[in-house]
């Protein structure tokens, strides 16, 4: 293994159990070591950046939020990628047909026209709740999107793109989607990332555990995939570890001499 300049993760199901909303001792240790070690650590989510938690304390030098939509580091932002205002108006309709609630999120805002059992569970994962907007239309034309939420299962992936143009499913639930750029996602958002800190493709590890991840991987030399994560992703890793209940990403890096 080449050496490592840099280790993306991804948060719900990978950093931390979806049934906790924290890192355990473990991988807290284990993302200091690496930053002792003057590897640079990205936390890379479909998390808006106002639901990127401080685990433990711990200084990510770079936050690939949104799937990719957005990346930024402390003082600037690398690379933004906001969705089409039409892509988004489209969706509106398509879920008001559904009778399904929309949640739009801009850096700083994070808004619904409605809520169900489906979306407030989504939330949950991230700690909060569903907020809902009286002005929803307004935010939407003055604000840059960067992420869309439809609480949608995959049978009705195909209604729910109806006539959807430059906007494409992130998936990592089966209850509800993100909705990104076509052309963009972790994949683009980590090439960007390795432009900007002049770093190889094998000088990079990832750590992820759903579908979403998959561009993740292939932008990487080393994609790492969880014990609990999905066969599609398992099939293009480059090495499975334990699971995130068993701490895999600590005893991965211990077991490679990362830290």
């Amino acid at each position: 293994m080449k050496k490592i300049k840099i280790v993306f993760f991804d948060v719900d199901g990978t950093l931390v159990p979806l049934d906790k909303d924290d890192i355990s001792e473990k991988s807290a240790f284990a993302l200091n070591k690496l930053k002792e070690k003057g590897i640079k650590i990205c936390v890379a989510t479909g998390r808006a950046p106002i639901q990127i938690p401080k685990f433990r304390g711990i200084n990510f030098d770079i936050y690939l939020s949104f799937n990719g939509s957005l990346v930024f580091n402390e003082n600037e932002d690398i690379f933004k990628n906001p969705l089409s205002k039409n892509d988004i108006f489209t969706l509106l309709e398509n879920g008001k047909a559904m009778d399904k609630p929309l949640a739009v999120a801009s850096k700083e805002i994070y808004a619904c026209n409605g809520t169900n059992p489906d979306l407030e569970e989504y939330f949950s994962f991230g700690g909060s709740q569903p907020e809902i907007y009286e002005n929803f239309e307004e935010i939407i034309e003055n604000e840059e999107i960067y992420q869309a939420i439809l609480p949608i299962k995959e049978n009705e992936y195909e209604k729910a793109m109806n006539n959807v143009l430059t906007t494409k499913i992130a998936a990592w639930w089966d209850r509800a989607v993100d909705l990104i750029p076509k052309n963009g996602g972790k994949g683009k958002a980590i090439e960007e990332v390795l432009s900007f800190y002049n770093i190889k493709k094998d000088e990079c590890m990832a750590f992820g555990d759903g579908n979403n991840d998959l561009e993740m991987f292939e932008a990487v030399k080393y994609g790492i995939c969880m014990e609990n994560g999905s066969d599609d992703l398992k099939n293009i890793s480059y090495d499975v570890c334990k699971s995130v209940d068993d701490d895999g990403i600590y005893y991965y890096l211990k077991e490679k001499g990362l830290i």
